[in-house]
């Protein structure tokens, strides 16, 4: 296992698109810049998508745009398409994301279209990225199960990974978006992933909806990954897979990789402040089983 492990923080973007409330502006921003003083190297701040769509990040421009920025963290945006890439540019991002899937039948309900057409309206937006140094991550979802088709094959997996990666991608995040993944199956896709890209630019991003998040991630870190997406208090889930409940909560991420001696530079004692005072905005109670318990000795 590598003994240093980079953690993506997707809360304020992953873990608050769900929200059926509007979540004001002024909670974001500091959500983010709460997350990025807790030591979290990469916070991803929102996403360039129709408000239609995803009626949450409508305000998209003023969350980029206010951001407190910490020297040294990376704040990547979603970016569907061209329009939204520039869109995110003129507000000032430095990273971006696409996003496709490992099912044809999710990419069609969530982006609209084909696998294929997904990956060829990309190839402009990452191509324009390269001329201003923009880095850019790649994002396949449903890499261990669809809600839609059942089981996913690793190969197909690796297929789309390898795609995204050969766009010049610096790294492909893995998800597991309805959380249906466990070790075994995790192992064969990461494996299957490894034979086209390098492992060191691949990434997991499991979902707890089964309880076996933490499990994959073990099994990941196992075969050598070293980033893992992970939401504080486990807020999140998607609203194209119905019942699929949030990420992996980051204080059980961080909990779990200290005990295995592993360094993240995330301030664990910030971080359950951070899920508890997010979720008595939301009121909600976190999911995070680490973040409860650290909690309650407080107390």
């Amino acid at each position: 296992m590598n003994r240093k492990v980079r953690i993506v923080e997707v809360g304020p973007r992953d873990g608050l698109q769900n929200e059926p409330g509007e979540v004001p502006t002024a909670v974001k921003l500091e959500l983010i810049e709460r997350l990025a003083d807790a030591g979290l190297p990469a916070v991803e701040a929102t996403a360039f998508v129709s408000p239609k769509w995803v009626p949450q990040m409508a305000d998209h421009t003023e969350v980029l745009e206010r951001i407190r920025r910490r020297p040294g963290v990376s704040y990547p945006v979603l970016t569907p398409n061209l329009k939204g890439y520039e869109a995110a540019r003129a507000a000032g991002a430095t990273e971006v994301a696409v996003f496709g899937a490992a099912s044809e039948t999710f990419s069609k309900k969530n982006i609209n279209c084909s696998i294929a057409e997904s990956l060829d309206r990309f190839r402009p937006l990452v191509e324009k990225a390269m001329t201003e140094k923009i880095k850019v991550r790649g994002y396949v979802s449903c890499v261990l199960g669809c809600p839609y088709e059942g089981e996913v094959k690793p190969e197909r997996v690796a297929g789309v990974a390898q795609a995204l990666f050969d766009m010049v991608c610096y790294e492909v995040s893995l998800g597991d978006t309805i959380g249906v993944g466990t070790p075994g199956k995790t192992k064969a896709m990461i494996e299957a992933c490894a034979k086209r890209l390098p492992i060191g630019r691949l990434a997991g991003h499991y979902h707890d909806t089964y309880g076996q998040a933490l499990a994959n991630i073990y099994a990941s870190l196992e075969l050598g990954v070293a980033t893992f997406d992970s939401s504080v208090a486990g807020l999140g889930g998607c609203p194209y897979a119905k019942g699929a409940s949030g990420n992996v909560a980051t204080e059980d991420v961080v909990y779990m990789l200290q005990g295995l001696g592993i360094e993240t530079g995330v301030d664990l004692d910030k971080l359950v402040g951070i899920g508890q005072w997010i979720c008595a905005i939301l009121k909600k109670e976190p999911a995070s089983k680490a973040g409860r318990a650290i909690a309650a000795k407080r107390k």
